[in-house]
């Protein structure tokens, strides 16, 4: 089994979220980028979820709200902010993924079944491109194991639905969750995204996703797991 994140290893997120911005700014008549709408987004509902770690009722979508509303504070708009996300949640399913992704999710499910791991809502996940991609059987999310990375507890309870599985992360939070869970993982280079350098370092690297399978040979062939995890 191997899972992907959904919005950093498979999904160009920034994107394609700062496309839906620059369309929500300039529905709202404002001058600000994008870019600087996801970036501040980002980085409060990062850390919302962050805050959530177990927070047993509440939801990818509550969280997102939240962090929205204090981005419009932050940057000091005045906007709608539950009708803004909805607009942003239509327009996931244009969110683009990485050019790498086709070929080696094909490349890998030659050898795994292959899945997702991502801090999202049920209902949105299968909005995205990647979801078609990846067997639904194993799509693990947020909502599903009640929990929010980069709490150990989505990992723990990940590992329960899928033992054996490998991760592949590119952001640094959810490298850094995956292995102090246990989980081996490969990190995928992402721009925008590095290594925690406080962090345990991650059991491979690649630059492409079309070189996960000899990465996980590699892994396969080192014993970083007592089940087989790969048939290639």
């Amino acid at each position: 089994m191997v899972t992907f994140d959904l919005f950093s290893a498979l999904t160009d997120s920034r994107r394609g979220a700062a496309t839906a911005f620059a369309e929500i700014s300039a529905e709202r008549g404002w001058s600000v980028p994008g870019e600087e709408l996801y970036d501040a987004w980002d980085r409060h509902n990062k850390e919302q979820q962050r805050l959530a770690a177990t927070g047993a009722a509440t939801s990818f979508r509550e969280l997102s709200l939240t962090a929205l509303r204090l981005a419009y504070d932050r940057l000091g708009l005045r906007g709608h902010p539950e009708a803004d996300l909805d607009l942003l949640w239509r327009s996931v399913a244009r969110w683009p993924l990485w050019g790498d992704v086709e070929d080696g999710i094909a490349a890998v499910a030659a050898g795994a079944s292959v899945g997702i791991l991502s801090n999202v809502d049920d209902e949105l996940v299968v909005r995205t491109r990647a979801y078609r991609l990846v067997d639904p059987r194993w799509v693990l999310t947020s909502e599903r194991l009640g929990a929010f990375k980069p709490a150990p507890a989505i990992y723990l309870r990940a590992l329960r639905a899928a033992p054996g599985l490998v991760h592949v992360a590119a952001s640094a939070r959810d490298v850094r969750g995956a292995l102090e869970a246990g989980i081996p993982t490969i990190r995928l280079a992402r721009p925008g995204h590095r290594v925690d350098p406080e962090g345990p370092a991650p059991t491979l690297e690649v630059a492409d996703a079309r070189e996960l399978p000899a990465a996980l040979a590699q892994l396969e062939r080192a014993g970083q797991d007592s089940t087989r995890i790969w048939k290639g």
